[in-house]
């Protein structure tokens, strides 16, 4: 079940809910970290890089309005992680300065600053945990404007600031279930500027899972509350519960379903809002390496159903998902990277590498050496204070070969929204107030590198996605080309040479292409 309530006073200031019991977790945290049951190795790694490029148009403008540039960077980093048997942490943070030989280049900025943290403990043992996250970037405001390949391009972005603390309790009765009962608080702060609201919302949360006692016939219960307080549409009171079967028929064959009942009350022009929902579905595990999950149901907007598939070999990892959700861009914010190339690398040096640590090690060497991304690009996340349906297929595969490795990922998603225009109205102009409406989104990944020796590797990525606007007519098409080449000069130096080019739409009100063209040499000094 969902139930949301709504003070709809919108434009006023974030009142943030107290909790003391959250504000004593940051306490909990650090005496966890200086007991001597949390001692674990810690890896810290310091990173100065220096970079230095040309671009011929470094604002991102019309073609007409270029203007060329040699842009200076120097950007500093900090890396901190530990992996202990109470503590799983990873943490980074990185800052750049740029300066410019054109001096009177609109659309630039002078610094950003990027950072992310993640954290899992165990308080006490068997029964108090604490996740934790935090993380600062640049978001698009709007799918339908410049999607810069760089960091010192201001057109169209925003600076967007997201964190979280969960603890929460575990607790088995024997075989029979486990219960875990949660507390979590989550804000995200920024693009004040362009009209995108900060929130902070507290949730209460309880699952109860049948054990092993259960063995063909499994169940599961869910409840959860949350209240929200946001900027630009008021407090909101959000409740869920959901109750679920997992039959199994056979070895590898199990049958689901779950019941529920949804209920917003979000701002909407006569549309049904509420209604039960039910789904019905299977799960099948052949092996450790394959594994297909799906379902279909009905919910209060309408049929509805996801699917699940991997399939894993030793030198490839396969997936195949369709999810359709109710979400907002805030929640999205909060969400981990779609597409994470460290993860999916991981999941290929499982069997070479089983320690974590080590592999971990290993992976960040390995995409330091062959110029790989930290996350695929993937379709544009843009600013938005309303509720949303959105309808998302993807596909992914990796493949790692003796000398080379291939990331592929290929996506369609449609997006509509649920609550009122109004919501928006500080984002968007009267005129363009249908712009996010429904818009559909449709792309395409690759990632691809070539050891040519024991130091130096050759590295390419290409990324292309069609946005449409469904109710304007008004469309952006990106693309993004980068070709390089990287030498590890030793353990602690890295070097790159990189060529790109991109292209996209100028913006929301201007129907033209901006194209540019840019050349990227990088210096990375690891202390």
């Amino acid at each position: 079940m969902t139930i949301t309530t709504a003070n709809l006073s919108a434009h006023r200031l974030v009142k943030w809910p107290g909790s003391a019991a959250l504000r004593l977790t940051p306490l909990a945290l650090a005496a966890l970290l200086l007991s001597n049951d949390c001692r674990a190795e810690w890896t810290v790694t310091p990173v100065v890089q220096l970079r230095e490029s040309y671009s011929d148009n470094i604002g991102n403008l019309a073609d007409e309005q270029a203007h060329g540039s040699f842009v200076s960077e120097a950007a500093p980093s900090l890396s901190v992680a530990s992996i202990g048997p109470r503590l799983k942490f990873n943490a980074s943070a990185e800052w750049r300065k740029y300066a410019y030989s054109n001096t009177d280049t609109p659309n630039v900025r002078n610094s950003d600053r990027r950072y992310q943290m993640t954290a899992e403990a165990i308080a006490v043992k068997e029964l108090l945990y604490v996740d934790a996250s935090a993380s600062g970037s640049r978001q698009a405001v709007s799918a339908f404007g410049p999607v810069p390949n760089n960091s010192y391009t201001a057109n169209n972005g925003a600076d967007i600031r997201t964190w979280s603390i969960s603890p929460y309790l575990r607790h088995r009765f024997g075989a029979t279930a486990t219960m875990t009962a949660r507390l979590a608080r989550d804000s995200v702060e920024g693009g004040g500027s362009a009209g995108f609201g900060n929130s902070l919302a507290s949730t209460r949360a309880i699952d109860l899972v049948s054990g092993p006692a259960f063995t063909d016939l499994g169940w599961n219960v869910h409840y959860s509350h949350q209240d929200m307080s946001a900027q630009r549409t008021g407090d909101t009171t959000t409740e869920n519960s959901l109750a679920g079967l997992q039959y199994l028929v056979a070895s590898h064959l199990s049958l689901t379903s779950t019941v529920g009942y949804d209920k917003y009350e979000y701002r909407a022009l006569s549309e049904n809002t509420s209604g039960p929902s039910w789904s019905g579905g299977f799960i099948w595990q052949p092996s450790t390496r394959t594994k297909v999950q799906a379902s279909f149901g009905h919910r209060y907007f309408g049929k509805t159903g996801s699917f699940d598939a991997s399939y894993r070999t030793q030198r490839s990892i396969w997936a195949l998902t369709y999810a359709d959700i109710v979400t907002t861009t805030r929640s999205q914010f909060l969400l981990p990277a779609a597409l994470d190339t460290a993860a999916m690398l991981s999941r290929l040096f499982a069997g070479a590498y089983p320690d974590p640590v080590v592999r971990a090690q290993v992976v960040q060497a390995y995409m330091a050496q062959t110029g790989l991304p930290p996350t695929l690009v993937d379709s544009i996340n843009y600013l938005s204070n309303r509720y949303m349906r959105n309808k998302r297929l993807q596909g992914s595969v990796t493949f790692k070969g003796a000398r080379s490795s291939l990331l592929l990922s290929v996506f369609k998603e449609r997006t509509a929204a649920l609550s009122l225009q109004q919501e928006d109205s500080t984002l968007l102009p009267t005129q363009l107030s249908s712009l996010n409406e429904d818009t559909d989104q449709r792309g395409a990944n690759v990632n691809a590198d070539y050891k040519l020796s024991t130091r130096t590797s050759a590295h390419a990525s290409l990324y292309g996605a069609k946005v449409k606007s469904l109710r304007t007519g008004i469309t952006n098409d990106i693309r993004q080309l980068n070709v390089g080449l990287s030498n590890r000069f030793n353990t602690k130096i890295n070097g790159s040479l990189d060529l790109r080019h991109s292209k996209g739409r100028i913006g929301v009100f201007d129907n033209r292409d901006y194209h540019e063209n840019a050349i990227v040499a990088t210096l990375s000094v690891q202390y």
